[in-house]
């Protein structure tokens, strides 16, 4: 190899690796600033997402919520009118409302009786009957 080949071939490398240099120093700030907006626009991105699933989550509950509430509705409805089904077949029957009474106090020996006086106030514990904690044995 002659010395101007040697001489041009050394230029270029260099006029090479200094136009490296010059697009390295020119390019980090602008790859950085790029970056920086990437990451930005992920963050970004991500924020609106997970709004997102949450303000799903949200309506997935007032919609629950909703049905729940219809679902109780319906069967307050049907109680009421359990109940006043119930309370027309009682009224005026007082043979079975009796007979309830009595049902009720022989399944449940124990059970304490409150008979009201004049007043209509209960004689609270007074002389309790003994001989039922013997039968109960």
């Amino acid at each position: 190899m002659n010395t101007r080949s040697l001489i041009s071939l050394s230029t270029f490398v260099l006029l090479m690796f200094t136009g490296l240099v010059i697009l390295g120093l020119w390019g980090c700030p602008q790859y950085r600033v790029y970056s920086q907006r990437m990451e930005g626009e992920a963050l970004l991105a991500h924020a609106q997402a997970s709004k997102e699933v949450a303000v799903a989550e949200a309506r997935a509950k007032m919609e629950s919520a909703a049905m729940l509430a219809a679902a109780d509705t319906i069967r307050a409805h049907g109680v009421a009118r359990s109940n006043q089904i119930i309370g027309e077949s009682l009224r005026n029957n007082e043979a079975y409302l009796h007979w309830l009474w009595i049902d009720n106090i022989e399944k449940n020996p124990q059970a304490v009786i409150y008979v009201p006086t004049e007043a209509n106030l209960p004689i609270l514990e007074a002389g309790r009957r003994p001989w039922l904690k013997d039968t109960a044995r």
